[in-house]
């Protein structure tokens, strides 16, 4: 006797009628077959309904889960018993692939639900349906309650072969599908199947036992349910609660309260916090709090956090972890910088002031940095501070470019060389879970969370595997999908980035939890420059006639009229003139080429005693223009041999080794010519030139290609000669762009048509709630078909994706048809932020979507009374192009529409309902029309060259209203720094008598006399005057005062005091201790309470402040 005899006795469910009877038999050879088997008898029945019903098509991957999760497929089963399915394929998969131990009640309900499902096949397809009950009673008892991994992969294995001869059976009969649908159909006006229900509560705490189960915990072992706990509350002495997950030591780690999902997760919060109490009474240790209303999960560790919303539960390894990081985890105020890694002062601050905002319970900071100052260094002495204090073990680095990765990982190798590391973008590179510090890609990430197992089978990437992520360029990919990453680990953040975004929709400052331009440290370019960390820039504008007003015929000469002629074919109406904007866009002029590389091998900033060109980085507009200006370099400088200048962007192949040996200084290419592949991430401190041969509206990218230049480079031209600055060849003039508008044009969000399309779709289902529309049917119906559409894909959505599983309590509410009767603001940005935007589009045609994008803007547009002339025009360039293909037969049937929608007025008059009949009947047609790329064209025509350069070089030190004498003496001063008695003041080295005595001579005889002194400067010394003009040079005044900040005695605070005081003396010589009480120093608070802790430090601060202002002889 079966359960699942009511099927053996119908011939066409023979498939998978047997298999279902194996998997019941299976019950009593292990839990754990049964599971696999049921999932193997669910695959074969679902198999059978793509074959047998003509409402189902097979998708583009036949493999289980895209088969259940297809949209066809989910509108067909009976909602309950969809989310048996989903268990059963979860069990089955999570039995296959991993050690878990299967109970038998787990394994009676995998029966259960497949009974279900077959009584639900029997009940549409059997015209002799018979009513039958599941009978637990009957089941076989078991003999072993276990198989080792490889006996389960060896099962899946031996099923599957046996399977692929089933499957040969399903051969599409089309008579038999007819029957069988109509079958199917017949019963949907009286459908009346019900499924004899478990309770909603026990069901939800099944799945709650999986997803426990998956981060892998095991029932019986160190999972105990419904325990008894005592002395709750002065009213109630006894509770049980839901479930107590215990460490290896017996000691409890976690509490989980499940609460209903009709009600709030954090409705469980003071209950879990009760639970915890009794427990941490009797075991004398407090467990981490989780609460869960089987849709979203709390977890509360009131030890060290508040709540926090995390996507998963933690291992037992991982709260084993953070309950021993209790006693284990170091205070961050006193803290060790390995100097070999960090050693500048501003680093030393982000450092500490990262210590201390995790300190303060944060668990975000943002380092904002300029390109070059040493971030991704910061974030390894901050990933050595935090694993020497027991703050963190595992570390994910992210970036979102491959060559940022790899460059990533070679610098914590070599500075880190006791870190095991991994790239999860080289499968020879390391193993994950053997490994502390991880670096991927964004979309690796995405891929591997689902993926990576571990070696006893179990999920690695887990909630809470990683401890702290740093994020490499945290302007870019942190927002839309990329953000699921961030919403599914729970580990600390750090962001790395010299250009934060403030926008609307991207907002750096927002993601970390910060206030607008408040990051946790900054350091910018100009503090770099000033303090020697960074080369300033050296700007030549170099503008050509054709690059900021075009081409014009009639100011060409002859001989170059002819060739312009020549672009046009015959009887083509020639132009009068072609645009600056197609100038390197799709038309290539030579000479213009010519004549700024001829500026740059002229102008640009050499290398080998001026003999060679220093590196040089060619910002190109597109692959064409780069190819166009490497063609033209190797015409004018043959002699090179095609290797001085190559492109790299992304058509190169192998482009990551035209990188490596650009990087090498020794070795050509000399310049880059690049396509977007180098304006960030690229590290090369030799490059000495950079050419914007592109407008650039973006000030983040601008300041990100800028940044490719900024580095220092000791003995660049010889021993002892420094890089001191680097060229900018400005050709598009993006420097006035930018003085023009201040912050620039960033580019708008990036959507995916899919996203556009629907979201259009979600403003005509608001628009049409007016009354003006609901009191029409024809309105009326269309919004439902929208509202539909909307569930459909909800509905289709793959629920074991960790980024869709995170969307979970949207998912549920807008599937439920009742939350759309009325849209308001909060539901419709729900829907764009957290649905929309993880749709994945299943129409492949892109031709057909555009056009969808067009209609529907223009219904929006409508609807909501906004010019829709560009739509229109571009709608009526589209169907005049579908008039010329009237050979075409699916064309020519539509050709009365497509007369008519050809013409503009068309567009303007037709109703709501004739412009949608038009975009269902003209969308597929689209794709006919031919989309040639544009015709490119090469030109040589003459063009003019000026060039605007910088007269005088950038110069930080103040201006004011000077006296003559004044304006002398610093003129001087400022042009004989390498005078040694000026040198000696500058150093802060004593003078002897002689030399004090030629100091008076030059400023009271050769530069004036003694009453224009005392009239400029007062009663000064001599000394003290040359030292306040010349100021007290930045190496002597870091090697002074950064002592304190090096040797880790002082708090961010304190640092920030000692830069103050650093900055001060370097641009002044000297300071009062007046002054400390001043501002800015007093926007500290006063001395006495900013070194109140560290009394004696400020002492020895002092002392050198006195020794400082005794050298210059300031004794006032």
């Amino acid at each position: 006797m079966s359960n699942f005899d009511f099927i053996l006795k119908n011939e066409i469910f023979k498939t998978f009628a047997e298999a279902s009877v194996e998997a019941e038999n299976s019950i009593a050879v292990t839990n754990v077959s049964c599971a696999i088997m049921c999932r193997r008898a669910l695959e074969l029945a679902v198999k059978w309904l793509y074959a047998n019903d003509q409402d189902l098509k097979m998708p583009y991957q036949n493999n289980l889960s895209s088969l259940v999760y297809d949209i066809n497929f989910k509108n067909m089963i009976d909602e309950n018993i969809f989310k048996e399915i989903t268990y059963i394929i979860k069990l089955g998969n999570f039995s296959v692939h991993s050690n878990k131990k299967v109970t038998r009640d787990e394994a009676v309900i995998c029966l259960k639900y497949l009974f279900d499902f077959m009584n639900w096949i029997s009940y549409c397809y059997n015209p002799e349906y018979e009513e039958v009950t599941f009978n637990e009673t009957i089941l076989p008892s078991l003999s072993s309650d276990n198989l080792k991994k490889e006996e389960r992969e060896e099962l899946e294995s031996k099923l599957y072969e046996k399977d692929i001869e089933l499957e040969k059976t399903l051969r599409e009969n089309e008579e038999l599908r007819k029957k069988l649908t109509n079958e199917r159909t017949s019963k949907k006006e009286s459908y009346n199947f019900k499924v004899d229900d478990i309770s909603e509560f026990e069901t939800r705490k099944r799945f709650i036992d999986l997803d426990l189960e998956i981060a892998g915990w095991e029932f019986g072992k160190n999972i105990v349910k419904e325990l008894e706990v005592s002395n709750m509350t002065p009213t109630q002495d006894k509770g049980f609660v839901d479930y107590v997950l215990f460490g290896e030591n017996g000691k409890p780690l976690a509490v989980v309260e499940a609460k209903r999902t009709s009600k709030d997760a954090k409705y469980g919060q003071q209950q879990a916090k009760l639970y915890a109490d009794c427990i941490e009474r009797e075991y004398a240790q407090r467990p981490v709090i989780y609460y869960t209303n089987g849709k979203e999960i709390y977890m509360w560790d009131d030890v060290d956090y508040p709540e926090r919303k995390v996507a998963g539960f933690y291992t037992q390894n991982e709260l084993q972890l953070l309950i021993n990081r209790r006693k284990s985890k170091e205070n961050l105020e006193h803290i060790f910088i390995d100097d070999k890694i960090t050693n500048r002062p501003y680093q030393l601050e982000a450092i500490k002031n990262v210590c201390e905002a995790f300190e303060e319970k944060h668990r975000k900071a943002l380092l904002v940095m300029a390109t070059g100052t040493g971030k991704t260094r910061t974030a390894i002495s901050i990933v050595d501070v935090l694993t020497s204090k027991n703050w963190v073990q595992n570390v994910l680095f992210l970036a979102d470019r491959t060559e940022l990765v790899k460059q990533a990982e070679k610098n914590f190798k070599k500075l880190l060389p006791d870190m095991s590391c991994c790239n999860l973008l080289s499968s020879k590179d390391g193993d994950p879970e053997d490994s502390r510090i991880v670096f991927s890609t964004y979309q690796t990430m995405i891929n591997c969370i689902d993926t990576v197992k571990s070696k006893n089978g179990n999920k690695l990437f887990t909630a809470g595997h990683f401890d702290l992520i740093i994020i490499d360029e945290a302007h870019r990919s942190i927002y839309k999908k990329y953000q699921a990453i961030f919403d599914y680990f729970d580990g600390l953040l750090v962001g790395l980035t010299a250009t934060p975004r403030s926008d609307v929709d991207k907002n750096t400052y927002k993601f970390f939890e910060l206030e607008n331009n408040v990051p946790t440290f900054v350091y910018e370019y100009d503090e770099a420059v000033k303090q020697g960390y960074l080369v300033n820039y050296h700007t030549i504008k170099t503008n050509t006639e054709f690059l900021d007003r075009g081409i014009k015929y009639s100011d060409l000469k002859e001989e170059d009229k002819e060739e312009y002629e020549n672009l046009f074919e015959e009887g083509e109406i020639i132009p009068d003139e072609i645009s600056s904007t197609a100038i390197n866009s799709w038309l290539f002029n030579r000479d213009t080429i010519k004549l700024v590389l001829e500026t740059l091998m002229k102008k640009g900033l050499k290398v080998e005693g001026g003999d060679k060109l220093g590196k040089t980085i060619i910002f190109a507009r597109n692959h064409r223009h780069a190819e166009e200006i490497v063609k033209v370099f190797n015409l004018l400088y043959p002699k090179y041999n095609g290797e001085f200048a190559r492109v790299i962007d992304n058509q190169v192949n192998f482009a990551s080794t035209v990188i490596e040996t650009f990087e090498v200084p020794e070795k050509l290419p000399q310049i880059a010519v690049s396509v977007d592949m180098l304006d960030t991430g690229i590290d090369v401190p030799e490059v000495l030139n950079l050419v914007f041969f592109k407008p650039v509206k973006s000030k983040i990218k601008f300041w990100q290609m800028i940044g490719r230049g900024t580095r220092l480079c000791e003995d660049l031209f010889g021993e002892g000669i420094d890089k001191q600055q680097f060229y900018i060849f400005d050709c598009c003039r993006n420097f006035e762009f930018f003085e023009e508008n201040e912050r620039g044009i960033e580019g708008l969000s990036t959507q995916s048509l899919t996203e556009k399309i629907y979201s259009l779709k979600l403003d005509l289902i608001v628009e049409l709630e007016n009354m003006d529309y609901q009191s029409q049917d024809s309105y009326k119906n269309y919004r439902e078909e929208l509202v539909n559409q909307f569930i459909e894909r909800i509905n289709g959505l793959n629920k074991e994706s960790f980024i869709v599983r995170n969307k979970m309590v949207f998912i549920e509410k807008y599937s439920n048809k009742d939350k759309w009767q009325h849209i308001d603001n909060i539901s419709y940005n729900e829907i764009r932020e957290n649905l929309i935007n993880i749709f994945i589009s299943e129409d492949t045609d892109e031709y057909a979507k555009r056009f969808d994008n067009l209609v529907y803007g223009v219904q929006v547009g409508r609807i909501k009374y906004k010019n829709i002339n560009r739509q229109t025009t571009l709608l009526c360039e589209l169907v005049e192009n579908l008039k010329k293909l009237g050979t075409i037969p699916q064309v020519n049937e539509k050709k009365e529409l497509i007369m008519f929608a050809s013409d503009m007025e068309y567009w303007q008059k037709a109703d709501f309902f004739e412009i949608e009949k038009a975009r269902k009947e003209l969308r597929e047609l689209i794709k006919f029309i031919d989309n040639p790329p544009r015709k490119i064209w090469s030109i040589d025509i003459e063009d003019i060259l000026t060039i605007e350069e910088e007269s005088e070089p950038y110069i930080l030190t103040p201006t004011g209203d000077y006296s003559n004498y004044k304006r002398k003496v610093t003129k001087f001063l400022n042009g004989n720094l390498d005078n040694l008695i000026i040198y000696k003041i500058k150093h802060n080295q004593k003078l002897n008598d002689e030399e004090k005595k030629d100091l008076e001579r030059i400023m009271f005889e050769e530069l004036g006399n003694n009453s224009e002194f005392v009239e400029t400067f007062g009663n000064k010394n001599v000394i003290q005057v040359v030292r306040n003009i010349v100021g007290l040079d930045s190496e002597t005044a870091n090697a002074i005062f950064s002592k304190y900040i090096n040797d880790n005695r002082l708090n961010s605070k304190q640092i920030q005091f000692v830069k103050m005081l650093i900055d001060y003396v370097i641009k002044n010589g000297t300071i009062s201790l007046q002054v400390l009480t001043e501002d800015p120093f007093s926007s500290l608070g006063a001395v006495s309470e900013v070194f109140e802790d560290n009394v004696g430090t400020f002492k020895q601060i002092k002392e050198d402040i006195e020794a400082i202002n005794r050298n210059a002889e300031m004794f006032a």
